[in-house]
């Protein structure tokens, strides 16, 4: 049987503390013992269901991990303060010194600077590729490598990775494949189709008020608790822990999360499809021209609809900046970076979520510097919406 990862999500619900519908926060930063004897026993990792301090557990971020776990088919989670904190804890938890990484060059640009500038500081170096080019994967893997990395759709291209292909590759040469799902939660599954860790920024689609920073780190239950070992875990020595009110407010809103990505996709599809229409260079894996579109079909879980990121090419940042600025001044939706709000999100990414990738490269990449990634938003009559967008084009 498929995996559900809706009905995992859904069935991942429990009541809370006194009966409450909603967990209660406990926002204590540590917590008492009966006996030294207890406390001993709890950091050495031998009392079960006993919480020590809340950069180790807290209730409230347990029971958040928990409802991840379910949603992505994994036996464990771990929540983060911020994506970035998910992808670097992950990263250094699996690598040393010494060792490589063959990831996708379009990713988000924090990322790409992780990876590009600050692990050559622990002799751990990257080799960016076009991750749809299989043979150029595996032609970068070296003796050294230990880390496949790619986004599922990517940031912000919007590539569809071939994760079971991925898998292959990383089966032949025993590399950790890491999955960064930012962009699709629930309509891509990575764990189900090979990812061993599956990374998230809550802070994009899954949470979807743009109220906080968050992340999550979705593995198996060795590798989690690998992450807040007292001695060696990345999380628990370099921080970056949610804070448990976030916590709670993010466990919330994941159960609207189903709901909400069928609309941002519906809305994403038919506004795609108005682009095309107006003659733009549009990419969105919904369109039948999109180079990974039967890929897509055959990964995705359909009901959730092909996601509610869209890219257009405007050709220069001046006509870009113009474009965004009068829809902003229209109603449309705000300019600004980030995704998976409720209004319609757009930014130049070269300019921005991308400007750390130095310019030759996003060139190379086939980044044009005139690209404006929409997140589309949930608007109710994004007929309406569109035509406003249209006044806004012919004013160029």
């Amino acid at each position: 049987m498929k995996f559900n990862p809706a009905k995992a999500l859904e069935k991942s619900a429990s009541i809370g503390s006194h009966r409450g519908v909603n967990h209660m926060i406990n926002d204590s930063a540590t917590y008492t013992f009966e006996s030294g004897e207890q406390m001993t026993a709890c950091f050495n990792g031998e009392l079960e269901g006993a919480y020590l301090y809340s950069r180790h557990w807290n209730p409230t971020n347990f029971a958040l991990s928990k409802s991840l776990a379910a949603m992505e088919g994994t036996e464990a989670a771990w929540d983060t303060g911020s994506g970035m904190a998910a992808i670097t804890n992950a990263i250094l938890q699996v690598c040393n010194a010494g060792d490589h990484i063959v990831s996708s060059v379009s990713s988000y640009g924090g990322t790409y600077a992780f990876m590009k500038f600050y692990l050559p500081k622990f002799n751990i170096h990257t080799d960016f590729v076009n991750i749809t080019d299989l043979d150029a994967v595996e032609k970068a893997i070296k003796p050294n490598t230990k880390i496949l990395y790619t986004e599922s759709l990517t940031n912000p291209l919007l590539q569809v990775a071939d994760i079971p292909a991925l898998r292959k590759i990383a089966d032949k040469y025993q590399l950790t494949l890491i999955i960064d799902n930012t962009f699709t939660p629930l309509i891509i599954s990575p764990i189900q189709l090979g990812a061993d860790i599956v990374v998230y920024s809550l802070t994009k689609f899954v949470n979807g008020k743009n109220d906080t920073t968050a992340g999550a780190i979705c593995a198996s239950l060795d590798f989690i608790n690998s992450l807040i070992d007292l001695n060696d875990g990345s999380s628990m020595l370099l921080g970056g822990v949610l804070d448990s009110i976030r916590a709670a407010n993010i466990h919330k809103n994941l159960f609207t999360l189903p709901i909400r990505m069928k609309k941002h996709s519906e809305n994403a599809m038919f506004l795609a499809q108005k682009f095309k229409d107006l003659g733009l260079r549009t990419v969105y894996p919904g369109l039948p021209d999109h180079p990974q579109h039967e890929l897509m079909k055959e990964l995705m879980n359909p009901e959730f609809g092909f996601g509610g990121m869209v890219s257009i090419d405007l050709e220069t940042p001046e006509r870009a900046s113009k474009f965004m600025s009068l829809m902003q001044d229209s109603g449309v939706g705000y300019l600004a970076v980030s995704l998976g709000y409720f209004k319609t999100l757009f930014s130049n990414s070269g300019k921005s979520t991308s400007s750390e990738v130095p310019e030759e490269t996003q060139r190379d990449m086939g980044l044009s510097p005139g690209l404006v990634r929409y997140s589309v938003g949930l608007d109710h009559d994004i007929h309406e919406s569109y035509k406003v967008i249209e006044e806004c084009y012919k004013k160029l």
